[in-house]
């Protein structure tokens, strides 16, 4: 059986702006055991990335602050940790890949001062060891000639190669969770399907657990093992990822399906769009958020927001409706 190493519990964030109190995220509730791949998907601005960015407390305060909840790894609560604890966690136990890799990496520093530095920092290594050890990264995600390419700076590299610059720094030290949040977003579909690869069989050496943080359902598909659909800063949908491609329950996650591109020539008519826009949350939400949306809606929506139940074993939804009948579960 599994170990599980992450169990987040009620996590809430919130912003402020000159228009009032942004309610980013809202009870949010999810576990991740040891060597897994998970899947978090959602339009832009749903809030997989401050999710994640709220669990390793990079949630710039102010406007931002973690109003609520637990984050605990290995039993210990992330968010109660004194910052000085938080550094020896972040980068060598849980490390993160950012969205873009042309300003995740700072342009002034070579490459090898870059890679180098958290080992140097949580592995006490000397400056030898270091170096050796950055070199075999680089060889690792597939850049040739790595001793050498060590002294060059970020802007001699392209977008995918710094894209794997930034898988190498991510392993470093050897972490248990990697978060890769919209990774592949900046590469063309060749190097996208690389890059994939390159993890999978990371992930398959080093038994890391990956949260995967995306928009592109077909990204996610092949993996995956478990999936969340995120909207309005709540998991709305959660299950395995077989199961919920060929069960969708939930209205939001039915039309993020529908706007997908097959190749199997099941779906000959036209791609779906949803109507409308994602909300902005000034208030936290006292009925469904995407009701406004929603063609399945009925009156019990607008007047309560739905938590995640369980439809059958491993899938669990937040809907009021039963998409089959159209009437209230």
């Amino acid at each position: 059986m599994l170990n599980q190493i992450l169990d987040v519990k009620g996590l809430e964030t919130r912003f402020r702006t000159d228009e009032g109190i942004v309610h980013a995220v809202n009870g949010v509730s999810f576990t991740v055991d040891e060597g897994e791949t998970i899947g978090i998907v959602g339009e832009s601005g749903c809030g997989k990335s401050v999710t994640m960015l709220s669990v390793l407390r990079l949630i710039p305060t102010p406007p931002g602050m973690i109003a609520g909840g637990t984050a605990e790894f290995y039993g210990q609560d992330l968010l109660k940790l004194q910052e000085e604890e938080m550094r020896h966690i972040r980068g060598a136990q849980i490390s993160m890949i950012f969205q873009d890799p042309m300003t995740s990496l700072n342009p002034v520093l070579t490459i090898g001062k870059q890679l180098t530095e958290p080992m140097l920092l949580h592995l006490n290594m000397t400056q030898e060891k270091a170096d050796e050890k950055a070199a075999e990264l680089l060889e690792m995600v597939g850049i040739s000639g790595a001793s050498e390419r060590l002294k060059d700076y970020p802007h001699q590299f392209s977008g995918g190669m710094r894209q794997r610059v930034m898988i190498a720094m991510a392993l470093s030290c050897n972490p248990k969770v990697l978060i890769a949040d919209e990774p592949t977003t900046a590469l063309d579909v060749t190097i996208q399907a690389q890059f994939i690869d390159l993890v999978k069989r990371l992930q398959k050496n080093l038994g890391m657990a990956i949260i995967w943080i995306t928009h592109d359902l077909g990204v996610i598909a092949g993996l995956a093992k478990r999936m969340m659909v995120m909207y309005g800063g709540s998991f709305i949908e959660e299950a395995d990822v077989k199961e919920l491609y060929a069960n969708p329950q939930h209205p939001y996650t039915i039309g993020l399906l529908g706007s997908l591109p097959r190749l199997d020539g099941k779906h000959s008519e036209r791609l779906v769009s949803i109507d409308g826009l994602p909300p902005v949350l000034y208030e936290p939400p006292t009925s469904c958020p995407f009701a406004p949306r929603c063609e399945f809606v009925i009156d019990k929506c607008l007047k309560e927001n739905p938590i995640l139940e369980e439809f059958s074993p491993k899938h669990r939804v937040a809907c009021w409706v039963d998409i089959s009948t159209g009437r209230s579960r």
